[in-house]
């Protein structure tokens, strides 16, 4: 680690530089940015700041003259971003200091998510915390500056860098331009010690990137650590987990009812049913235009971050689909429903392709486009408004308070139908025809407002996310359209971000760009693979099955197994492997589902075993805190120990007695049950990645299902009632 930095005179001078700074209003001039693409990067054209995409440029020039770089990453939806660029980057006298002293960079973390992984790391081991926008400082070649605990300890802050920086001083933190200020006379006093201790530092920060641990054995032992730690985190009073801020993290429910599938543990079902629940009648969930916003800032699921990505669309509606798999309960899949119409109204591009988010923020203010004073409503609404504003939990002093914004309402349900109908002496389906009737009235007038800005930019993993759900409720629900607009996006995704035939990561106004990183092959692959089952569609496994080699050719560990995040040419400061699950899945835990899957489907032992060498590449991490921090891992690991069962339906999918069939199969939560659709005659698209189903033929001019385990398959049956029996229990 490195050795203490000498602390440095002035820093009273530096807070009181801070504080004059604040007022200097900004001109309005384009830099670099206006060239890119990304609309994070280009909400920063016009700043004074000359901002550096990332790139050799930039790097050329802080090596060519000697200067720190100021690295900032974000996204366009981010809410502390925007102030952060109100605060300092739009001001004159700190854009000045920048330009002169450091080299600026600024990168959009969608974009980059390999960029973004490098330097978080470094925060989070500096700090112990993280978040966005991040701001690191580096030295000319890219190594953050160390982390050092005298400074820390004079200072007050990391010298690696930190999130938002607040300018002037406030929250009990030193302004963003002392803070520019002290790095960089460190800097011109102590270059040949800062570069010798970055050094140091950056090995430290590749060894985090990089996991090398002895493997354990792959046992359901790690499937019963991870349930136990969810359980003592569940908060049983309001569910979710933890005491504080409440995230989704739709893949640890997704992994606890595959643990109540498995070990028949009621408590499982209990935590993943009561979460989306709460999920579902909370602050989370826009009762008005549908879908979900990032994360509530409480324990009680009210007020949330009101951004909206599409990954939380994608995530939450495929896990409300499966727990209405599981429970044939109608209010997850209406949950779902409205989730996936939102992003079809609201997230879609002309040519079929999902779009990647709404911001937090209209007319500067977070959440100013969602929340209603009770005021309003009473004037919307007549002599519907108290029958709302019951359902939907208005008070006069309302529950959201943001700067000038005193006294607005988010909405969330409060009082049930069945206690509404006690109340009014009336039928529940009198009461949601106008329950109905009312949020339409609100949804025309929220549409009169200035609108949070639309992040339109396509990416690929996020797509496969979506793919995947919209194909999986298509099938499950009944509902074609979402299969139709599954195939679109995977069509769009396959042709526009498809180059001289690579993949890549990210598309916008017309350009593919940035080579496809880890988790766009991975969520790639398993959205085409949920696509074939619902489609039957032979061409999606043969795309799938191609993706996964390209993966293994370019990411692949052949020392220590798993996955890189990027290929060797990404010039980083290392290839990270991504382990621990975010707000989406890791790359690896989607790279090893992915390929357990597909082998099921193949019979290819090859990619059986690729999945579980990724698997046991991080298998201590699964071991010891899969559930806190990686239970996408978790559930590739319950398909991995199975049984897996593969089930072939054989004849016309056009027949009603298939259709019969599929339906039975459709409907039914079966994760560890690949399902093949197996035209009559020759079906050479199939056989070409799944030879094995030559075999599987309809039997006596019947469509036929066959059940196997492992490929050795019982009896075939003909009928949807033999298939329930055999199938079991749902």
């Amino acid at each position: 680690m490195p050795r203490p930095i000498p602390a440095l005179p002035g820093l009273a001078l530096a807070l009181l530089c801070g504080v004059a700074a604040a007022q200097e209003p900004a001109p309005k001039r384009q830099n670099r940015l206006a060239q890119e693409q990304s609309p994070y990067l280009r909400q920063h054209a016009r700043n004074p700041v000359d901002w550096y995409p990332w790139g050799p440029e930039a790097f050329a020039k802080a090596k060519r003259e000697g200067k720190l770089i100021f690295l900032s990453i974000g996204y366009a939806t981010c809410h502390w971003c925007h102030v952060m660029e109100r605060e300092s980057f739009e001001n004159e006298a700190v854009a000045r200091y920048l330009n002169e002293h450091y080299v600026a960079i600024k990168v959009d973390r969608e974009e980059r998510p390999d960029v973004d992984q490098v330097y978080m790391t470094a925060i989070q081991l500096a700090t112990g915390s993280g978040g966005w926008p991040l701001s690191v400082f580096l030295l000319p070649d890219g190594k953050p500056l160390p982390d050092v605990p005298q400074f820390e300890q004079t200072w007050g802050s990391s010298l690696t860098g930190g999130t938002y920086m607040p300018q002037p001083a406030r929250y009990g933190r030193r302004a963003f331009l002392a803070e520019l200020q002290v790095r960089a006379d460190l800097w011109k006093k102590e270059p040949k010690q800062i570069t010798q201790d970055s050094a140091r530092w950056a090995d430290h920060v590749r060894q985090a990137l990089v996991r090398r641990q002895k493997p354990l054995p792959l046992s359901e032992r790690a499937l019963e650590r991870g349930f136990e730690a969810l359980k003592k985190s569940f908060d049983t009073e309001h569910a979710g987990f933890g005491l504080a801020s409440k995230f989704p993290i739709p893949h640890s429910l997704a992994f606890l009812l595959r643990y109540h599938l498995r070990s028949g543990d009621e408590a499982a079902k209990d935590m993943a049913l009561r979460t989306l629940d709460a999920i579902a009648r909370g602050g989370l969930r826009d009762h008005l235009g549908g879908g979900f916003h990032r994360y509530a800032v409480d324990r009680t699921w009210t007020i949330p971050h009101f951004e909206k990505m599409l990954y939380d669309q994608a995530s939450l509606a495929r896990v409300f689909v499966e727990a209405h798999q599981l429970t044939g309960e109608d209010r997850f899949a209406e949950v779902a429903r409205e989730t996936l119409d939102f992003v079809l109204r609201d997230m879609r591009s002309a040519e079929g392709a999902f779009t990647s988010a709404w911001d937090a923020d209209s007319e500067g203010k977070e959440g100013k486009f969602y929340v209603w004073s009770h005021t309003e409503l009473r004037r919307l609404l007549g002599p519907d408004y108290e029958l709302f504003a019951q359902r939907y939990g208005v008070r006069e002093q309302g529950n959201f308070r943001e700067g000038e914004e005193q006294g607005t309402n988010h909405l969330q349900v409060q009082d049930s139908l069945q206690t509404l109908a006690k109340r009014h002496g009336a039928e529940v389906p009198a009461l949601r025809r106008r329950l109905a009737k009312a949020r339409q009235v609100l949804l025309a007038a929220r549409r009169k407002r200035v609108p949070p800005l639309h992040d339109d930019k396509v990416l690929t993993d996020w797509n496969g996310l979506a793919i995947g759900a919209f194909a999986l409720a298509g099938r499950a629900l009944g509902e074609e359209r979402y299969v139709a607009a599954a195939a679109q996006a995977a069509e769009f995704v396959l042709s526009r971000l498809r180059v001289e035939g690579q993949l890549r990561h990210r598309w916008r106004g017309g350009q593919a760009a940035i080579p496809a990183m880890l988790a766009d092959y991975a969520f790639l692959t398993d959205g085409l693979i949920d696509l074939y089952e619902a489609s039957g569609e032979a061409r999606w496994l043969v795309e799938a099955r191609a993706l996964v080699e390209a993966m293994h050719e370019r990411l692949w560990d052949p020392s220590d197994g798993g996955y890189f995040q990027v290929e060797a040419s990404a010039g980083l400061l290392a290839r990270p492997k991504p382990f621990y699950d975010g707000a989406i899945p890791s790359g690896n835990g989607a790279a090893a589902s992915a390929l357990l899957r597909l082998s099921s489907f193949t019979g290819e032992q090859v990619l059986y075993e690729r999945g579980r060498k990724t698997l046991e590449w991080y298998s201590r991490l699964l071991t010891h805190r899969g559930g806190d921090v990686a239970t996408q891992g978790l559930c590739a690991l319950d398909l991995l120990l199975g049984p897996r069962r593969e089930l072939v339906i054989a004849g016309d999918p056009a027949a009603e007695e298939t259709k019969a069939l599929l339906a039975e199969a459709h409907r039914r939560f079966l994760p560890r049950t690949a399902l093949i659709v197996r035209p009559a005659g020759e079906a050479k698209q199939l056989f070409e990645v799944a030879k094995w189903t030559k075999a599987q033929t309809p039997r006596e001019g019947k469509p036929t299902a066959y059940l196997c385990t492992n490929f050795a398959c019982q009896a075939p049956v003909h009928d949807a009632a033999a298939l329930r029996k055999l199938l079991g229990k749902p």
